[in-house]
């Protein structure tokens, strides 16, 4: 019996240290895991704020503070998909749109009701794509091209560089021609799919026309790439993002030929309402400028959209005939209301000059605020940009009502649009 006790203990003996060998072994194992994602640790930290990059374009686990004074915890940032760390200056990813190239998939979205317009002033429907090119067939840039009705002008835009210019009239306006250059094309009209107030067949605009005309514009020699970004405080994660990845954005798109504009906006009552400054091709200079940002204010859903486009887009003398001109427009929120006409201006105006607007719409956007980037886009002929949950970064952001994208790097996109530009 005693030997019968003895034997018990010394198996107890032996399988407690089987199972504090186990228990050794699954701790060193979660070491070496959190070793493998390039030093991040997951337990109680907050990835909403990542630590400064060591060389300014890979992050490392060191608690740091960063550009805009936010706190870093002192355990490091949780571990984001292994996937979007190596080798990238930050995470966020983002998918994106063109809706001038989905028109059928637009106008069903219009149609069916699921979104509709105006938005903040701007109302993209009635569209008319004019593709202009010369004797020879070779498509012709940096054109203008203007759409008129009985009352003269209604909407005057640039040609691209694939000769192509979107037209846009508004209800109650009736198109009659298209003109460039001395050539004139009258705006056939087509049976639409409802009735009209009558009971009769609806007629509308056709949505293309094709025009012939001899080369007037100065030939494009560079590119203006302007930044304009939201800095009040929701924005904190997509500024440092900006901080931490714009020389990489510069040095992977070139500098050849490419002038960069930086810009700041809040709202009423914040430190500032606007901070503008000139295009540079020193990429030192802009960064230093981004640097010197920081989030803060806001507080309200609407921010000062319109003013900063009245003086980036409207106001701005900086913009030069013989370039092309593409703007960056990173922000979370629509403009204010009763600023809608300033909006219609700046659109207008953008149009008028060739200014291709990319909306890059953030987290805790609404469904407006994605409407209004759309129209922005689709009305200077620029593509629309949407910050994705798949880095695990800031807030939940909005699934936009579009067709089958990509989920890429915000930074690839940003490359590829300046790239896809530069002349």
């Amino acid at each position: 019996m005693k030997y019968k006790k003895k034997l018990t203990s010394i198996v107890s003996i032996i399988l407690s240290l089987i199972l504090m060998l186990m228990l050794a072994a699954c701790a060193a194992s979660e070491d070496k895991n959190a070793e493998d994602v390039g030093g991040y640790t997951s337990a109680g930290a907050d990835y909403d704020t990542p630590s400064e990059p060591a060389d300014g374009l890979a992050y490392t686990a060191a608690s740091s503070t960063s550009a805009d004074s936010a706190s870093v915890p002192s355990d490091g940032p949780a571990a984001p998909p292994a996937e979007y760390i190596e080798g990238e200056a930050f995470v966020l990813t983002a998918g994106e749109w063109n809706d001038n190239e989905n028109w059928p998939f637009f106008t069903n979205l219009v149609n069916s009701g699921a979104v509709s317009f105006p938005s903040y002033g701007i109302d993209p429907r009635g569209r008319i794509k004019v593709t202009l090119k010369d004797a020879s067939g070779a498509p012709l840039e940096g054109e203008s091209v203007v759409l008129s009705g009985d009352s003269g002008a209604i909407w005057t835009a640039q040609t691209n560089k694939d000769g192509t210019a979107y037209l846009f009239y508004n209800e109650g306006e009736t198109p009659r021609t298209v003109s460039a250059n001395g050539t004139e094309a009258d705006v056939s009209y087509e049976s639409a799919p409802s009735e009209d107030a009558q009971g009769g067949a609806a007629m509308r605009p056709s949505d293309e026309i094709s025009l012939v005309c001899a080369p007037a514009a100065e030939k494009r020699t560079q590119l203006q790439v302007m930044f304009i970004v939201d800095t009040t405080g929701s924005m904190s994660d997509e500024l440092m993002y900006l901080q931490k990845d714009f020389a990489s954005i510069a040095a992977d798109a070139g500098s050849d030929g490419v002038t960069y504009s930086v810009n700041f906006y809040r709202d009423e009552g914040d430190e500032y309402v606007t901070k503008t400054n000139s295009f540079t091709s020193d990429v030192s200079e802009a960064s230093g400028l981004l640097m010197a940002e920081y989030a803060d204010g806001g507080g309200d859903l609407p921010e000062a959209v319109a003013q900063i486009l009245d003086e980036t887009v409207t106001e701005n003398t900086n913009w030069k005939s013989d370039a092309r001109k593409l703007v960056f427009l990173i922000f979370d929120a629509p403009p204010h209301e009763q600023y809608n006409a300033q909006i219609d201006k700046a659109v207008r105006s953008a149009a008028e000059r060739g200014i291709m607007i990319v909306p890059v719409v953030a987290s805790n956007a609404d469904r407006d605020t994605e409407l209004f980037g759309r129209a922005l886009a689709i009305c200077t002929n620029g593509d629309y940009v949407f910050l994705t949950d798949d880095s695990g970064v800031g807030e939940s952001h909005l699934e936009p009502i579009v067709g089958d994208y990509t989920v890429e790097l915000l930074h690839d996109i940003i490359v590829r649009i300046i790239n896809e530009n530069k002349v």
